[in-house]
């Protein structure tokens, strides 16, 4: 077991997969820090010396992750709603925010977009 972050990862994981369980690494920007650190895009967590895995977790303390970016994101929401603008008032009534069609699909977007918008 590697321990990153605040989480145990099974040396037996593909590094690159198993840093996207993070909240807010997705697989562009994995393979961006594979890349940066040239770790091999299939490499195994127990295959990868220890000084690039403390570079990697380095780089990624550097960026906003997990509950922070999941406060970065309310606090924008929010920001929204309190200025009264149309994506806002989208967000308040659990309706879709970037333009797509509501005359058919609007329990379909209710049903997908569960995020806690109140508040």
């Amino acid at each position: 077991m590697v321990f990153m972050l605040g989480t145990n990862i099974p040396e037996n994981r593909i590094l690159q997969t198993a840093i996207q369980g993070f909240y807010g690494i997705g697989p562009n920007v994995a393979a961006r820090l594979c890349a940066k650190l040239s770790i091999h895009k299939t490499a195994l967590v127990g295959s990868v010396p220890a000084p690039k895995i403390t570079s990697l977790v380095e780089l990624m303390t550097g960026m906003t992750l997990e509950n922070d970016l999941r406060r970065v994101l309310r606090d924008d929401i929010r920001r929204l709603k309190d200025m009264g603008a149309y994506r806002g008032r989208r967000h308040a009534q659990g309706l879709p925010v970037r333009g797509q069609r509501t005359r058919t699909q609007t329990k379909t977007a209710r049903r997908l977009n569960r995020v806690d918008r109140r508040g």
